[in-house]
């Protein structure tokens, strides 16, 4: 973890494969997505939404999202630490940028970061984090002029929004959907059905996407043993755990992890 904002590609922040972007996960930075090229979609907080060319995303720290913009999506992701100087919104936010000057306004923001972080000069770091302090006093002018527009919560997005957050929360700690209904007052059926319609999938199929990208970060990016990961991603058992990353990913946690090892890695990036 880096104590400046940085900036990557989306190419950059999803290496390892596209499940990092559109499984549903969490980052422990503050990130703002500028989407440059295609559309798709963005789930933040259990609620699904179409984004495309000129959308900027607000992902707070420790906030369950996911972002799928296919194959020919390109875009530029800026990454703030959470406990940093700079203040980000804390919410999430979707803005529509149909304003030219705005639309120039942020590229040159994040050009000058690019160039910055590029040439690694002496207080690199203090330029980095002035740069991102601009880049939020342009947030909050695009949030002022979109709050017209601001789409209005509905009661079942108050409901899945919670359950995102509380998957977020517990994810790794074994609890089934249906103990999850029970924490929200609601039945299973009725949490489905939400689910759905907000997000797309079902309650179920929400918390086990979640846990996936847990597994196969952990099996990818750590030398854990698997009986580790197994217990640390909430599975008692280590042959069930098997099972699953084989059902999900069609490797055992073994392949994953060789087949993680031998993947090129993208030049440029910066890791946290």
């Amino acid at each position: 973890m880096t104590s400046h904002a940085r900036i990557l590609t989306l190419a950059q922040w999803s290496e390892g494969g596209t499940w990092r972007a559109e499984l549903p996960h969490s980052c422990t930075e503050h990130a703002m997505i500028w989407i440059t090229r295609g559309q798709g979609r963005a789930m933040i907080e259990g609620v699904r939404r179409g984004v495309g060319v000129h959308n900027a995303l607000v992902i707070p720290a420790n906030t369950l999202f996911s972002l799928d913009l296919g194959k020919q999506g390109f875009g530029l992701v800026c990454l703030v630490p959470a406990n940093g100087p700079v203040l980000m919104p804390d919410t999430p936010q979707h803005l529509r940028i149909r304003d030219v000057h705005a639309q120039s306004e942020l590229t040159s923001i994040l050009d000058a970061m690019q160039r910055e972080q590029n040439s690694a000069r002496p207080f690199m770091d203090e330029a980095l984090n002035a740069e991102a302090a601009l880049l939020t006093v342009w947030l909050r002018r695009a949030m002022i002029e979109q709050g017209e527009d601001a789409e209005k919560i509905t009661a079942s997005q108050r409901l899945v929004t919670a359950y995102a957050a509380l998957v977020e929360r517990d994810h790794a700690t074994g609890k089934t959907m249906a103990d999850y209904a029970q924490a929200l007052g609601v039945t299973p059926t009725h949490l489905t059905r939400t689910c759905r319609d907000c997000t797309g999938m079902t309650a179920a199929e929400l918390l086990t996407q979640r846990s996936l990208h847990a597994v196969r970060d952990l099996l990818e990016n750590s030398d854990h043993p698997f009986n580790r990961v197994a217990a640390m991603t909430g599975f008692n058992s280590a042959a069930y755990f098997s099972r699953f990353v084989l059902h999900h990913t069609g490797k055992t946690p073994s392949e994953l992890r060789k087949s993680a090892a031998e993947r090129p890695k993208i030049p440029g990036l910066v890791k946290s």
